[in-house]
């Protein structure tokens, strides 16, 4: 039923009614006659069409009319028009077709900062630090290009051709790199790294068709290198796919043990227990949340939660307990629409409510940081009409996200509000890569790994003497001394990042982190 009724919308088309036209008055008025096969809302939109007083855009008008009856029904139901399409799924399929590199965009140039390892670009020597300055011959420096612009130039289908020419450091002349375009992956695990001679740290992202995988060749590697207890960060993690939260919680749970089960109207309570197939099921394990954790990165939590399997630290999650399924539509648009909730073990629902208006729904996490919750864990919203009792006898809550089992308040004095400023102005970012750009192979000589970089990389004198004349150069405002809170550690960060990629960076920057310090107590 779901699936016809898009099509008709997509059809947009009417048949078997005519309109005759009563012009008696000023106002023409117009009566259907007839009986017809499309519904009020086709007849209505070729109504539009034919009669109103300006020239509309069927296409844009009807997706307009989906979008709005969607987001009537709940916050996740939604459409995605065909020119959408690959973008929003490139995360969740794991991949995209392009040239394989990351970039930013600095001085308006972009800049590469790592080609992708196997890549296109990485395979012809397309190295960190250059500059793309022209792409098929047509100049993209100095044009005030944007992020979107620059995935328009650069990404194409697989086996196509782009030329790029390149400034870089040191060479007198452009260097000409003719590509041919190729499968590039999304990596859903951003970092996995030793936190610990015994602890791993694994950090994913999103859940999409290939995060499983990515999970078991992490978790295999850290193994290796001793690993026996793991805290895995899901904070900020959207979410995904139903089934690879399902996948990844098995990993953890002993074979027969409820994950999730999902329920709707026209949709059969379906249980989802765990298997044989784990392979971390009885050592210690941390997850962390926050309120950007949503989703699939619930399931997974609420399962560990409700199972009494793991000790969940952060803060209360997003509360999204809806599951959607995606109708793709003949002209290449795509539905998704909400079909049923889902439950953890214990049986409890954690959508938060949605009887408002989008704008109190989406606003609802910014209200957490008004209210003082992400500060203070008796500032939470818990609905204790909803009480549940794991096997172990713990109190959880429903109607609103994961409270985790130890709340760990928001960190507001990581940095100064000044070196704040400089990062979030992109002033900070910039500098880093210019740094590394000037000194990058003697860096690489010194350093000849992330962890070399990490043991052994303090920044002096020397940097914030750099950093004071690039805030001149870029004629930046500040009374910067370079003994700002935050500002060594940022750079550090930066630096690492922009020489050995986030083998570097996380590490560098969790150091301090006040969420994974108290993992990895609770872990000892």
């Amino acid at each position: 039923m779901p699936l016809f009724f898009a099509i008709t919308l997509a059809a947009g088309v009417g048949i078997g009614y005519y309109f005759t036209f009563n012009s008696d008055s000023e106002s023409k008025s117009l009566t259907y006659h007839g009986k017809s096969k499309g519904t009020k809302i086709t007849n209505l939109l070729d109504y539009i069409e034919m009669q109103y007083v300006d020239t509309v855009n069927h296409e844009q008008l009807e997706n307009k009319t989906i979008v709005s009856m969607l987001k009537s029904l709940d916050p996740h139901s939604d459409f995605i028009p065909a020119s959408d399409f690959s973008a929003v799924n490139e995360p969740l399929e794991g991949n995209f077709d392009g040239i394989g590199i990351e970039f930013n965009i600095i001085d308006d140039t972009i800049r590469v900062v790592n080609p992708i390892i196997g890549g296109p670009s990485e395979k012809l020597g397309i190295k960190a630090g250059d500059r793309i300055l022209k792409v098929n011959n047509i100049s993209v420096a100095n044009i005030k290009i944007t992020t979107k612009q620059v995935f328009e130039k650069l990404r194409g289908k697989s086996g196509s051709l782009v030329t790029v020419s390149i400034r870089r450091s040191g060479v007198k002349n452009l260097l000409d790199f003719e590509i041919t375009r190729g499968k590039i992956p999304i990596y859903s695990i951003e970092v996995a790294y030793m936190l610990r001679p015994t602890i791993g740290f694994i950090k994913i992202n999103r859940f999409a068709g290939t995060t499983y995988e990515e999970y078991l060749n992490a978790f295999n590697s850290l193994s290796k290198q001793g690993m026996k207890k793991l805290v895995l960060d899901l904070r900020g993690n959207g979410g995904g796919f139903l089934k690879t939260a399902v996948e990844l919680a098995d990993e953890f749970l002993i074979d027969g043990l409820q994950i999730v089960y999902t329920e709707g109207r026209a949709h059969p309570k379906k249980v989802y227990n765990a298997t044989s197939k784990g392979g971390f099921e009885n050592n210690g394990l941390v997850v962390l949340i926050d309120e950007g954790s949503a989703s699939a990165s619930e399931i997974v939590a609420g399962a560990l939660q409700d199972n009494d399997r793991a000790t969940i630290i952060g803060r209360r999650s997003f509360g999204k307990g809806l599951v959607q399924d995606q109708i793709d539509l003949p002209d290449g648009s795509a539905v998704r629409l909400t079909i049923a909730r889902y439950y953890t073990p214990t049986g409890r629902c954690i959508q938060k409510p949605y009887d408002k208006s989008l704008d109190d729904y989406y606003s609802e996490e910014y209200d957490r940081y008004e209210h003082g919750e992400l500060y203070n864990a008796d500032s939470m919203k818990v609905d204790k009409t909803k009480k549940y009792r794991t096997p172990g006898g713990k109190i959880v809550y429903g109607g609103g996200g994961i409270v985790p089992d130890i709340f760990v308040p928001l960190d507001t004095v990581k940095s100064s509000p000044l070196v704040n400023r400089l990062y979030n102005s992109g002033i900070l970012n910039s500098f880093a890569f210019e740094y590394t750009d000037q000194h990058r192979a003697q860096l690489l000589k010194e350093y000849k790994s992330a962890a070399d970089f990490i043991s052994g990389y303090k920044v002096s004198e020397k940097e914030v003497r750099a950093m004071k004349s690039y805030l001149a150069l870029k004629k930046a405002p500040s009374n910067f001394t370079g003994n700002e809170i935050g500002f060594a550690l940022l750079t550090k960060a930066l630096i690492g990042r922009n020489l050995f990629d986030k083998e570097a960076y996380y590490p560098i920057l969790y150091k301090n982190d006040t969420a994974v310090l108290k993992a990895i107590e609770v872990l000892n």
